[in-house]
């Protein structure tokens, strides 16, 4: 288990046990914010050869990849979320439960940029598809791949922290 699932399930826990204590009181739901975990670093080298470095989160579990950024409050213009699938094909993402705006950069196999979906709205559950096949596919903040003047054919490189 990460350190990412154990906050998770702990604050589910937390907000589970909060709920069996209140039987005559008022019941309130809270929810525990889930932080950034720097897990890694990724470079984007543009055509041009300039780069944007990132501190990124690793979604490569199965609970990972299904969470996601969901239930974020924030995250800084530096960090971003990296999806990495075992398997290469055509992605489909959605906003549900997402409180944050996104662009979503998919990347296939050879770590090279093949689509954007950008500016996703918070909690939008309609198909975010990749259009094309990829193996990648890194979330960051809303308006960040036109500030950095991205480009589909733009590569990807990114290392592991050691824990």
């Amino acid at each position: 288990m990460t350190l990412k699932q154990f906050g998770f399930i702990l604050a589910i826990g937390f907000t589970v046990l909060s709920l069996s204590n209140c039987k005559d009181e008022a019941k309130v739901i809270t929810q525990t914010e889930v932080l950034f975990t720097k897990e890694g670093e990724l470079t984007i080298t543009k055509a041009n050869d300039s780069k944007v470095v990132l501190d990124i989160e690793i979604a490569d579990t199965d609970f990972d990849i299904q969470t996601g950024l969901m239930y974020r409050n924030s995250m800084e213009t530096n960090q971003g979320m990296l999806f990495v699938f075992d398997d290469v094909t055509e992605r489909y993402f959605y906003m549900k439960n997402t409180k944050i705006a996104l662009d979503l950069i998919y990347i296939n196999e050879n770590k090279t940029i093949v689509s954007f979906q950008k500016n996703a709205k918070p909690f939008d559950e309609t198909s975010l598809p990749s259009n094309a096949p990829a193996k990648y596919v890194l979330e960051v903040n809303a308006g960040l791949v036109d500030l950095w003047e991205l480009s589909v054919g733009d590569s990807i490189n990114y290392s592991k922290i050691s824990k």
